[in-house]
């Protein structure tokens, strides 16, 4: 009777759970899903773009990340049976494929898949049919599916060859405002009193050769600022923000008229901080692009990116299976 009872608990299948990846330059999402499709647990960690902070402090974020969505659910790495992970620079074959890698050792269970945070972004709007997503946070792009499948992207070249719109841009630019105001160059602003951690703005010409050497550790924390400030009425702000959302806008307007979606209905995310933070931001880009695309079905995104690639995952085991 022992034995059978032994052989019986044997053959109980282990535990299958599922993670999402969402990472970028600022922070990592993560998101764990039973076999079912529930949410068992979130969490967060720091950055996982490894073009921009390295593999080192990219492979500690994701597994800072799985541990608390695990512990969340008293599961362990052996119970995840899929994960996909989208991050920002997979985009590139060979970063996706050192990524899942790199996923592969800490979840030997499971089936892995890495890609580009544009794909689980375009996954958490619609997982078929044409679609667009915008996508603004350390960095900025657009994402598109149309009516047969193809695909198009704009934006995403990063901190030196673009990211309009994004908190970095808009950072830089604010840094950039504060400096020619100082020195009398450029017009008065609000920006100058306010704080970045201890420090004033316009105490920041000492930290000049900082933002230039460690860019992402800078310019992204000035946003929010941006954001109190035009809110205030500051107009050199508002005219910071004004610019950004024009840049993110055509992002998308370049989208959609490569995938001949402008008279056609679907739905247009928005996504990340830059939209989560700043109102103004949101409601100038839905207005422009209602103008581009009068059927779009414009809003913030009701799933989480994170999210979209745990069901991801859990839909490519299910269909292997």
């Amino acid at each position: 009777m022992k034995r059978s009872l032994r052989a019986h608990r044997k053959k109980i299948p282990a535990r299958a759970l599922f993670l999402g990846f969402d990472g970028g330059g600022t922070k990592t999402e993560c998101c764990l899903l039973d076999a079912e499709g529930r949410v068992l647990g979130k969490a967060k960690a720091g950055p996982a773009n490894p073009l921009r902070v390295g593999w080192a402090i990219t492979r500690k974020s994701l597994r800072t990340a799985a541990r608390g969505a695990l512990r969340s659910a008293r599961a362990k790495p052996q119970h995840v049976r899929g994960v996909c992970a989208g991050l920002a620079g997979a985009g590139r074959p060979s970063i996706a494929r050192r990524a899942a890698l790199l996923l592969q050792r800490e979840f030997r269970n499971a089936s892995v898949r890495a890609t580009s945070d544009l794909e689980i972004a375009l996954a958490a709007v619609a997982q078929k049919g044409p679609a667009v997503v915008i996508v603004a946070g350390t960095g900025s792009a657009a994402h598109g599916r149309g009516a047969k499948g193809a695909t198009a992207r704009a934006g995403g070249l990063g901190p030196r060859l673009g990211d309009e719109g994004s908190a970095f841009d808009i950072g830089r630019q604010a840094l950039t405002a504060v400096l020619s105001a100082k020195s009398g160059r450029g017009p008065s602003t609000t920006l100058l009193e306010k704080k970045m951690g201890s420090r004033r703005l316009h105490k920041w010409a000492e930290l000049v050769q900082s933002g230039a050497e460690l860019p992402d550790a800078v310019f992204p924390k000035v946003f929010p600022l941006v954001v109190e400030a035009a809110e205030a009425g500051d107009s050199v702000a508002q005219k910071i923000l004004a610019t950004a959302a024009a840049a993110l806008a055509e992002l998308a307007t370049t989208v959609i008229r490569n995938l001949k979606l402008a008279r056609a209905e679907f739905p247009l995310g928005l996504a990340g901080g830059v939209f989560a933070a700043s109102a103004s931001i949101t409601a100038e880009v839905k207005s422009r692009l209602r103008k581009i695309a009068p059927r779009a079905r414009i809003g913030l995104l009701r799933t989480s990116p994170a999210e979209a690639a745990a069901h991801l995952a859990r839909r490519a085991f299910r269909a292997s299976g």
